[in-house]
């Protein structure tokens, strides 16, 4: 399959999954629009490749954000392909904690619209997108691809928040891909394990050889061009449809 032509938006384009896919898709031929709310990393990876690459400011939580961005994607070309992969915002707390008192809702509000609404509003908005466009040679109109964790289904303590955001993806995987069946748009979705992102790095190599001890095998970090590898792979593959894929070595997250 070619990608030449045609235009991915990617959102996070300038984190670690998804700088990794944004660089693999436009090594194949898309135009890629990096969909971002890092303006320094979003503009040096744009620059960085060149021509087929734009960085477009986007708030996945803001209508009139997304849908600018699609628009700068229509007019790279045939808009066909998404891949949500932003992030941003994670909180760490027990429903209740060691001093009795119950989790505060704040956190757990803006985690489930930042991974799950902010999922669902570029979901939606793309997805009218491409089911307004022409179908290709094969009748599809395009392909989204969502990411989840394994978080949403092993979920560790403390991560009630972000666990129940993902396994919200989840949720929305089979269920959206049936509803888009009757626009010729596919839906899938990548559940990683523990990923070697720049955020992990950061950690330094004793917490990520410690990480890297729960996975079976490879023992180590999965790496962002191995997600974006799969990203590419569910984009092409036309008859791979409402699957989760988990991409984790065979981790399955212990309590803690």
């Amino acid at each position: 399959m070619s990608f030449e032509g045609e235009v991915a938006v990617v959102t996070g384009g300038a984190g670690g999954l998804g700088a990794a896919t944004v660089r693999r898709l436009h090594a194949a031929g898309a135009s890629v629009v990096i969909a971002d709310l890092a303006d320094q990393p979003a503009k040096e990876l744009a620059e960085e490749l060149g021509e087929r690459a734009i960085y477009a400011r986007t708030d996945v939580l803001d209508d009139d954000s997304v849908n600018a961005a699609l628009e700068q994607a229509g007019e790279l070309g045939d808009l066909r392909y998404a891949v949500i992969a932003h992030g941003g915002f994670g909180v760490a707390q027990k429903i209740v904690g060691r001093d009795g008192l119950p989790a505060e809702m704040k956190g757990f509000v803006k985690t489930l619209n930042l991974y799950l609404t902010g999922t669902y509003n570029v979901l939606r908005l793309t997805a009218a997108k491409l089911a307004a466009g022409e179908p290709k040679d094969s009748g599809e109109r395009g392909a989204i691809v969502m990411t989840s964790s394994i978080a949403g289904y092993e979920g560790q303590v403390g991560q009630t928040a972000y666990a129940a955001a993902k396994a919200g993806v989840m949720g929305l995987t089979l269920s959206g891909a049936r509803d888009l069946g009757s626009v010729a748009v596919r839906l899938n979705t990548i559940a990683p394990g523990t990923m070697r992102t720049p955020i992990m790095e950061s950690m330094g190599e004793e917490a990520l050889t410690k990480f890297a001890a729960g996975v079976p095998y490879p023992k180590r970090l999965g790496l962002p061009d191995e997600f974006a590898a799969l990203a590419q792979h569910l984009l092409e593959n036309n008859y791979i449809n409402g699957e989760i894929v988990r991409l984790d070595g065979a981790q399955r997250f212990q309590p803690r």
